[in-house]
């Protein structure tokens, strides 16, 4: 209990926060990357691969709009560990939309069938 003369503390929520109190106090955080499941880390690394095989022909805006897709999907499994089942869809349709450039390589395939399209 504190007396009148005395400041008085209050400390609401502190979940996902770093604190110390004390003269001798010392304060730490770590963040860790959320670890991705094996199917997200598969389909990652098959995103990339597509994506360096799309460097490989002449562009259009049908592999453009693939390869953006494929960028945004790298970057949100990257940052989130995940690609959303929306981000999926849409690629869905884009490798649907792009066959007859698609078939030319493996990769395109392997993205595919990981993402449920055989």
């Amino acid at each position: 209990m504190t007396t009148p003369d005395e400041p008085g503390v209050s400390i609401g929520d502190v979940s996902h926060s770093t604190f110390a109190i004390g003269s001798h106090a010392h304060a730490e955080s770590h963040h860790h990357e959320r670890q991705r499941d094996q199917a997200d880390h598969e389909l990652l690394a098959a995103v990339r691969e597509l994506r360096a095989d799309l460097r490989r022909v002449n562009t259009n805006d049908q592999t453009r709009d693939l390869d953006g897709a494929l960028a945004d999907t790298e970057d949100e499994i990257t940052r989130s560990g995940t690609a959303g089942e929306s981000r999926r869809q849409r690629l869905r349709e884009l490798l649907t939309d792009a066959q007859a450039v698609l078939t030319l390589f493996a990769s395109a395939g392997t993205v595919a069938g990981l993402l449920g399209m055989q």
